[in-house]
């Protein structure tokens, strides 16, 4: 789920920006110009949880996250 387009499927490319304390998701159809924000980004992130949260972020993608990613932290 993205805020400016609603649900996106397909081959997608996800990026995961880790600064200060947050964590920006972004996804776009592989191979487009556009880049879409998911919903719930920017995500909170604990002290040491910033390296895996990219892999928690495109797990849960590649299962379905009709509510955006906001559960990839927990």
């Amino acid at each position: 789920m993205t805020d400016e387009v609603g649900t996106v499927t397909g081959d997608l490319t996800v990026v995961t920006e880790v600064a200060g304390g947050q964590a920006a998701v972004r996804v776009q159809y592989t191979g487009a110009e556009e880049w879409y924000v998911a919903t719930g980004s920017p995500l909170p992130v604990s002290a040491g949880r910033g390296e895996g949260i990219h892999e928690a972020v495109v797990a849960m993608i590649r299962h379905g996250a009709p509510e955006g990613v906001a559960q990839a932290t927990g």
